[in-house]
């Protein structure tokens, strides 16, 4: 049996943060992944100014910085007329936008600095039972082997493993709409520093630039093909896109469906199992939050875990569950308000884009949208 401080479970963006943080500080960590191979689509693509925030004493920020797509502004279009924008480049932070970049870039440079710090994640390696009792946790893997670990953080996404053998509830449900996702190369009326909700009286279809000249294409749909083609997604943005000067799809490089759950652990602790990220909540993907939120809870679990490795009260781990459930709570109460608005019937969509357009002028209402989507109002 192999013993480590701390063993992660799940290598996506909240594990390998966790990990980082804990191999930074000093400690011995393992980290572990069901997956032979790390993320090689985008899915996740909104990085916010708070979790670039956070990640900037873990060496990983600069990277970020300079491949992410820099977008000052976030809009709520009906076709070509605005509704909302919430402009990010007056926030007082050093990141005052949204950084839109793909989730396996982003994965990449988190398992760089993880790398740096010595740490490899062993991949394929499912975690079969976990056992904990007063001085520690005990996971065993498929294949035999197993490690002894004073504490286990679960970041093995919404289907958790450790969630399920730590005996931790996972209320709430699932929105009846189908949603298309595509990662498109394409040319018009679109531009590269907004990302744009388009809240069209035919339905929501977002479209948001990407590095290398792409863009990300998320649409609410009766039901969604498996396998979004050009003519889906041109369809989609003739129907609810910019109608002046028509965006053009020239390529599909990549696309899926999904359906969008909205649920909270019933805690984030229990005993020596911390959870985070998707593990803890799964959410809409309406405002970007549900990655950035993940990032946010395995810093202050690594924090949180460091110190009490270093002598400090298992108190400090009750804590942080305590203090990060109602941040999940407000942030998926954000999501489905704006998953609401989107997905309203057609015969209220008219009604919603007048209300829409007047809310949009007060600046106080674009400042306040402003601060939270970029996480900026969970600072402290």
């Amino acid at each position: 049996m192999e013993t480590t401080d701390v063993l992660v479970v799940g290598a996506g963006p909240a594990g390998l943060t966790a990990a980082i943080v804990l191999a930074q500080s000093g400690h011995d960590v393992v980290i572990v992944d069901a997956q032979a191979e790390g993320a090689n689509t985008s899915r996740a693509a909104v990085v916010h100014s708070r979790t670039l925030e956070l990640l900037e004493p873990y060496g990983v920020t600069p990277a970020l910085v300079g491949r992410g797509v820099h977008t000052p502004r976030f809009t709520v279009r009906d076709r070509d007329r605005l509704l909302v924008g919430v402009p990010f480049d007056g926030l007082p932070t050093p990141y005052p936008y949204t950084l839109m970049i793909s989730q396996a870039d982003t994965e990449a440079y988190l398992l760089a600095r993880l790398t740096e710090l010595g740490v490899k994640v062993l991949r394929p390696a499912r975690v079969t039972t976990v056992a904990q009792d007063g001085s520690g946790v005990t996971a065993t893997l498929g294949d035999g082997r197993a490690f002894r670990a004073s504490y286990l953080v679960g970041a093995d996404g919404m289907h958790s493993g450790v969630r399920e053998q730590a005996g931790i509830g996972f209320g709430g449900g699932t929105y009846d709409e189908s949603f298309t996702l595509a990662d498109v190369r394409l040319h018009g009326g679109v531009p590269r520093e907004e990302v744009i909700l388009y809240f069209s009286p035919d339905g929501l279809v977002v479209v948001a630039p990407l590095p290398g000249g792409t863009y990300r294409i998320v649409a609410t749909v009766g039901e969604a093909p498996q396998h979004p083609d050009v003519a889906f997604v041109q369809r989609l943005l003739d129907t609810r896109g910019p109608k002046a000067v028509p965006a053009v799809v020239d390529e599909v490089i990549w696309g899926s469906r999904f359906r969008v759950h909205h649920r909270i652990a019933d805690t984030y602790r229990r005993g020596r199992i911390l959870l985070v990220g998707d593990a803890a909540h799964v959410h809409s993907p309406a405002g970007g939050q549900g990655m950035n939120l993940g990032i946010e809870d395995a810093v202050k679990a690594g924090e949180a875990l460091s110190k009490v490795l270093r002598g400090g009260s298992p108190d400090l781990l009750d804590a942080y569950a305590a203090a990060r459930r109602p941040v999940a709570e407000k942030v998926v109460a954000l999501a489905s308000r704006l998953t609401s608005l989107a997905t309203m019937s057609a015969a209220r969509r008219p009604l919603r884009n007048l209300v829409l357009g007047l809310v949009g002028r007060l600046p106080a209402v674009r400042r306040r949208l402003a601060w939270q989507l970029s996480g900026l109002d969970r600072r402290g």
